[in-house]
């Protein structure tokens, strides 16, 4: 589906380094596929708390999930969701021009509590899928009880930020490419391990191949 660029709204305007910013809903949608874990920044008793937790995204809503408990899940008030890649640090010659090159974006909005169970259970496999591709159909799916101990939320997509840096440092014009110090990047990639078993498994029990091919494979 093709939609059109993000909004440019107070709450998303880029203020600083404007050049960094995009209103590109694909570049939003590269950098939630390419990870899995975000922080929901959400006003608990009136105190800010932010909680990292695992989503999974649909074309119009982010998904997240926690136990009905759970206080930060109340879903009745604005909230601001952030993801960020880093891919290295950006070492010029002078301390202030340091940086790193990343990919972030902040998601803005009131989320709804997820009450209709279709709805609820395909946000669930989203979630599991977005994290470990094959493991909805691999494990056991959620039982009636686990859904019901469990609350889900979704955040519109429609009110979002992005930011892009790349590149080498600024400072290779300017004055301080005289004093002959060395300048650049150092990148930075995560990768999967080898899966590890769990201890009480039975020997010999294989590991399944959507687990196996992911061993060497980068992650973000």
């Amino acid at each position: 589906m093709t939609y059109g660029p993000l909004p440019d709204t107070d709450l998303t305007r880029h203020r600083r380094l404007r050049e960094q910013g995009s209103l590109d809903r694909a570049d939003l949608d590269a950098i939630l596929d390419a990870g899995f874990v975000c922080h929901l920044g959400v006003i608990v008793d009136g105190r800010p708390m932010v909680v990292p937790t695992v989503y999974g995204r649909g074309e119009r809503d982010l998904y997240v999930h926690g136990s009905v408990a759970s206080r930060s899940l109340a879903g009745d008030a604005p909230v601001c969701v952030t993801v960020t890649h880093v891919d290295g640090l950006v070492l010029a010659r002078s301390v202030f021009e340091h940086g790193v090159n990343y990919r972030s974006a902040m998601i803005h909005g009131v989320p709804r509590k997820v009450t209709d169970p279709d709805e609820k259970t395909e946000a669930l496999r989203l979630l599991t899928e977005h994290a470990a591709p094959g493991q909805w159909d691999y494990a056991r799916a959620p039982s009636r009880k686990e859904l019901a101990a469990t609350t889900v939320l979704a955040l519109s997509l429609d009110v979002a930020s992005v930011k892009i840096r790349t590149g080498a440092p600024d400072d290779g014009d300017g004055p301080d490419a005289a004093l002959g110090l060395w300048a650049g990047t150092l990148p930075l990639t995560a990768t999967w391990g080898a899966p590890v078993p769990d201890p009480l498994l039975p020997s010999g029990q294989p590991v399944p191949d959507h687990v196996a091919r992911r061993e060497g494979t980068r992650h973000g």
